[in-house]
């Protein structure tokens, strides 16, 4: 027989045998010493290489059968008819091949080292989880019918408590869902459409799309639970955080599929950041995509949920969010699409008689056709009214309708602020209805009117100064720039009689701008002495010396608009020297008292705002050049009287009393634009003779 050779960790030299007499087969337990540690294990595999193992193992006494268990199994019949118990099958036991030579401890340590190979790394494994949502992604691209079950596998990655794995997974989730969502949206079905006997192929469709919609909801449900975790921001290595990253899915896919369910769900996403008041990446990139989704909606529907969802945010919130929020609104495209005048509650829909319902359309003759031609006709007509049902295209009349009630939307949230005077966002609403001047009715203008009259009312007394010094200590405004808001005031003034149909204008309504005209002629000569008159509202201004406690205006807090004063300045004169509607219709006396006050205010402007108003005042002295040539020739003087340069009203003025003794100054200003703007100047008033 055969000896068994036992593996060992390290090649021994055997020992001699033993001679006749001495005994062969020494018992293991007394080979091994009683000892612990290095030095048991090596005498052990030391007496090892001598023993006798295949007589040990002889002489080891045999296991005999266990005894039979009581069976808990029932009887069964076999195919004979005969009754008989069920046997139990036996359960073989493995005995170890260490265990007899005592070497229990070494089995344990092994146990121990696998255990910790079997734990996987961080690195591997968010390489098996790229691995295994690339293979998941490929199925459901190739055939997502036919692996209806890999929406809930991608969502149950979303749940992993790797950061990065959780990034990869809604990553991927977007990816997935942007290629696979038809360009339908998929409703919910009733139980009359599933007692509906219908075709294996519509099943299987109604099963797939059912697990698209419920995937797709789980996964904004997701996104909406992370969006609000606050994880944020840049992360060591530079990535974004899980919110960013949840931000910009949803934003991906509200401008991917914005015809699809839980549309709603998304722009509250948007929404939700967009009424924080801290602007950061995620905030401009929700704003950029409630713009983009305004510029490319074509039904209009989106848009109206969106401008509804925004408006009753901005109410919530007191209108206390940023002025991008509004300006929003200046990027939907009724601005250039819609053709109808609205008001905050009321739309003036054009009537038959007027525009393409003109024309009366003439019955066509009726053509003889046959019973059988007639009902081919009905068949046509009833496929032709199911293609246009199931068409993607929208009509004009329904877009006509979504984009009223949004433009009625928009017009509460513009008058509601020019109620309760927010001063964060009075130049944003200021530009905007200067933007939708064309499209407001003559109701809604005569409000707008007295609403922007009474801000200038009180930015001449200053009253809304001292509301502000009140509820500085509720919250933090920035100091409110009453000049810039009512310059603003007088530019959407003319822009909204600009918009209103002149013939109408004049017959319906009694407009009478003077109350602007009066207020900018006053400011002329305190804005000629602003220094800031070249910085806009978003520009860098230093905190001065001598007064600390003045606050400090920095790009981050200022609210108004990013125009300079000099612009808008120049905005509000052209719009009352040289209107675009009846240029010529400017009385005399207004243009000569503007001209003189104009000339003097250049003494003391800056270079660049100097150049500015030259350029304007060449265009003033072009277009109405006889009625300011007498100011540069005294002996063509036509008025009586001395001239009064402090008066707050233009007819109380008496400009032609005096001549522009200005223009000598200015030939020898320092700046060579400038004198070339004085000599155009008076050659087109020389012209004359």
């Amino acid at each position: 027989m055969k000896m068994v050779k036992v593996p060992a960790p390290k090649r021994r030299k055997l020992e001699p045998p033993a001679s006749d007499g001495e005994d062969s087969s020494p018992s293991t337990l007394e080979a091994v010493p009683q000892t612990n540690g290095r030095k048991s294990s090596a005498a052990f595999f030391q007496q090892a290489s001598s023993w006798n193992l295949e007589q040990e193992y002889e002489s080891r006494p045999r296991k005999g059968k266990k005894k039979d268990k009581e069976s808990t199994r029932l009887p069964i019949k076999t195919a004979d008819g005969l009754v008989q118990q069920a046997e139990v099958p036996e359960v073989k036991e493995e005995e170890s091949d260490l265990e007899w030579l005592g070497a229990d401890e070494l089995v344990e340590e092994e146990v121990v080292e696998v255990k910790n190979k079997q734990t996987v790394p961080i690195r591997q494994q968010i390489l098996e989880a790229k691995e295994e949502l690339a293979k998941i992604a490929l199925m459901l691209n190739e055939d997502p019918e036919e692996s209806l079950g890999a929406f809930s596998v991608l969502g149950a990655f979303s749940q992993s408590p790797n950061t990065t794995i959780k990034k990869l997974a809604l990553a991927t989730q977007l990816a997935v869902y942007k290629d696979i969502i038809p360009g339908y949206r998929i409703r919910p079905l009733n139980e009359e459409d599933m007692e509906t006997k219908v075709s294996k192929e519509v099943k299987k469709l109604r099963a797939y799309e059912q697990a698209l919609v419920g995937g797709y909801q789980n996964y904004i449900r997701e996104l909406a639970k992370l969006a609000e975790s606050g994880k944020g921001g840049v992360g060591k290595d530079g990535a974004p955080g899980v919110t960013s990253v949840a931000i910009s899915c949803a934003c991906a896919l509200l401008v991917a599929v914005p015809h699809f369910n839980f549309r709603g769900e998304l722009l509250k996403i948007l929404v939700k950041k967009m009424s924080l008041r801290k602007v950061d990446d995620d905030f401009r990139k929700c704003v950029d995509t409630v713009e983009t989704l305004f510029r490319n909606d074509e039904d209009g529907t989106p848009s109206l949920d969106a401008v509804a969802l925004t408006t009753k945010m901005m109410k919530a919130r007191g209108y206390r969010v940023d002025e991008s929020v509004l300006n929003t609104f200046l990027h939907l495209r009724l601005l250039s699409e819609f053709s109808w005048k609205a008001s905050t509650n009321h739309v003036d829909r054009p009537s038959k008689k007027e525009g393409v319902f003109a024309e009366k359309t003439l019955k066509p003759k009726r053509v003889f056709r046959t019973k059988k031609e007639r009902k081919v006709m009905k068949e046509l007509k009833v496929v032709e009214k199911e293609m246009i049902q199931a068409d993607a295209t929208v009509s004009h009349e329904a877009r006509d309708r979504m984009q009223s009630e949004t433009l009625k939307l928009v017009f509460v949230t513009y008058f509601r602020i020019l109620k309760i005077r927010s001063p964060n966002l009075m130049g944003a609403v200021l530009e905007g209805l200067a933007r939708y001047a064309h499209l407001i009715n003559q109701d809604f203008f005569g409000d707008l009117l007295e609403a922007l009259k009474d801000l200038i009312g009180h930015a001449e007394t200053g009253d809304d100064l001292e509301e502000d010094e009140e509820i500085e200590e509720e919250d933090a405004e920035t100091t409110r720039n009453l000049t810039r808001e009512a310059l603003l005031c007088i530019i959407t003034a003319f822009a909204l009689l600009e918009g209103q149909d002149a013939a109408k204008a004049q017959v319906s309504l009694s407009l009478d701008l003077s109350f602007f005209i009066t207020h900018l002629y006053r400011t002329l000569y305190a804005l000629s002495l602003n220094p800031d008159i070249e910085l806009s509202a978003k520009s860098l201004h230093l905190p001065d010396p001598n007064n600390p406690s003045a606050p400090i205006l920095t790009s981050a807090n200022n609210k108004i608009n990013i125009q300079t004063t000099t612009v808008l300045l120049l905005r509000s004169l052209s719009s009352v020297l040289t209107p675009a509607l009846a240029a010529r219709a400017v009385p005399p006396l207004r243009i000569a008292a503007f001209t003189k006050q104009l000339l003097t205010s250049s003494l003391q402007l800056p270079e660049k705002s100097c150049i500015a108003m030259m350029g304007l005042m060449n265009k003033v002295t072009k277009i109405h050049e006889k009625k300011v040539a007498s100011l540069w020739n005294t002996e063509e003087r036509r008025g009586d009287g001395q001239f009064d340069a402090l008066s707050g009203e233009v007819e109380g003025s008496n400009p032609f009393a005096t001549t522009i003794w200005e223009g000598e100054l200015l030939r020898k200003h320092y700046c060579p634009a400038v004198r070339d703007s004085v000599k155009t100047m008076e050659k087109n008033i020389l012209g004359l003779r």
